[in-house]
């Protein structure tokens, strides 16, 4: 993409209303514009980076053999009148009539709806175990959004749901999400810790939240730092595999972790003290068991092998995509903007021409360009007759992981300049080693 033909309204200052990094940021980067209170249209290169953390939870909940599909985001009151939730709520939950004076909700979650759904088409053990998710926009009426899209009142989420037979067979579903969630975070570039949490409006008896360590977080945490060392990695994992899927679960919920809600001081205090540590954290995701709580209320039954008619056992997992570009941000990210992950950057590499218009600067980076997107990646090509320095800003405000700088001064020697925005280091190399470098880097990614 060529930066002069592409919508990227940046701003030099900081908004007054950010009290974030993330919500700052993304203001001053163009990613978001505020619609109304907790509420934002995402700007194209917000957008962009949206699709691609929907993208990589998409994969990765199908590899764990999760089906995708689609619910809308307006539900009838009455399912929820079934189940019991839509006096006890709260008024998180925006409630509207439509036309026909029929009580309606602008879905805040969708256990009803799924539940619906699976009682009118599974009536046999033999369609199960099943797992149904979808990744659509969500509202809660927050009495006091803020914060960006860390805290918003429209939201943009996963949340996919399991029915198995029995508890066993749940909590392998359970187990499964855990590690289908490590998974999806590491790709993003992020460490998020499984922390005992509580249940909240969801319900169930067994929750763990997904938490991003960072200054701003809203919960506090608990943990022994051991949990640090753990890693997913390229693994390969059988989803199918009850026992490893366990084993992983034991190795990542062993160690002590625990949201404020769920704190036992006295099991804390018996972590040696170099290792008990504790901080804030950003929700990123949630995974519930809450058994028959839905299928007993709602009749979501199936018939046994025995001929005996029982209710399923149900649980929820969601991640916040919305929210994980700000938790993203908080968790990378200095005085100078935002640092992308390889796994998340809207644009793989920034090109900077410091004298355009000149016919050999303009002829290098045309040939970088031309280059990168030959290799199926995706340069952001700083075309513009703006000053060097503004040029810098602009790219080091937005992010990207790698930034190629062509001047006459270089060209003498017949080299570009390569520059890490993470690390800040600059090398010289010949265009061809640059693009090699760079197609190396991502290889992993694509």
């Amino acid at each position: 993409m060529r930066l002069s033909r592409y919508f990227l309204p940046v701003l030099k200052e900081n908004p007054a209303e950010a009290q974030i990094a993330s919500h700052r940021l993304m203001l001053r980067a163009g990613m978001i514009k505020q619609s109304s209170t907790g509420i934002y249209s995402w700007l194209p290169m917000g957008f962009k980076i949206l699709r691609k953390l929907e993208n990589i939870v998409h994969e990765e909940q199908v590899r764990a053999g999760h089906i995708p599909m689609l619910m809308p985001t307006l539900q009838p009151a009455d399912l929820w009148r079934e189940s019991g939730r839509y006096e006890v709520y709260g008024h998180e939950m925006l409630r509207i009539k439509d036309r026909h004076d029929r009580d309606m909700l602008y879905g805040p979650t969708n256990e009803e709806l799924i539940t619906d759904i699976f009682r009118n088409h599974v009536g046999s053990y033999k369609d199960l175990p099943l797992t149904l998710y979808h990744i659509q926009w969500k509202f809660r009426d927050e009495t006091r959004p803020r914060f960006g899209v860390m805290r918003g009142r429209e939201f943009f989420m996963k949340d996919g749901y399991n029915f198995d037979i029995d508890r066993k067979s749940a909590m392998h579903a359970y187990n499964r999400h855990l590690v289908s969630y490590l998974r999806t975070y590491e790709r993003m570039g992020l460490k998020a810790l499984p922390m005992r949490a509580d249940s909240g409006p969801i319900g169930g008896e067994d929750t763990h939240e997904f938490l991003v360590l960072a200054d701003t977080g809203e919960s506090e945490v608990f943990y022994d730092s051991d949990i640090l060392d753990l890693k997913i990695g390229d693994r390969t994992v059988d989803y199918d595999d009850q026992d490893e899927c366990a084993a992983i679960f034991n190795e990542w919920t062993t160690p002590y972790a625990r949201t404020d809600e769920t704190h036992d001081d006295d099991i804390f205090l018996q972590i040696p003290a170099h290792r008990r540590k504790s901080s804030r954290g950003i929700e990123v995701g949630q995974i519930f068991y809450f058994g028959t709580k839905y299928s007993e209320s709602m009749g979501a039954n199936v018939v046994k092998d025995t001929g005996e008619l029982v209710p399923v056992h149900m649980g929820s997992h969601g991640i916040g995509v919305s929210r994980l570009i700000g938790a993203i941000i908080e968790a990378s990210h200095d005085d100078r903007g935002i640092i992308w992950p390889e796994g998340v950057t809207p644009f793989h590499c920034g090109i900077v021409n410091l004298k355009q218009g000149d016919a050999e600067t303009d002829a290098v980076c045309e040939a970088f360009y031309l280059g990168m997107k030959a290799l199926g990646l995706e340069p952001l090509y700083d075309d513009r007759l703006e000053r060097a320095g503004g040029k810098f800003a602009t790219m080091d405000l937005i992010g990207l992981p790698w930034r190629i700088t062509v001047g006459p001064r270089g060209l003498k020697n017949g080299v570009i300049e390569l520059t890490s925005r993470r690390t800040g280091k600059s090398e010289e190399m010949l265009v061809e080693n640059a693009l090699e470098r760079i197609a190396q880097t991502y290889s992993a990614y694509t």
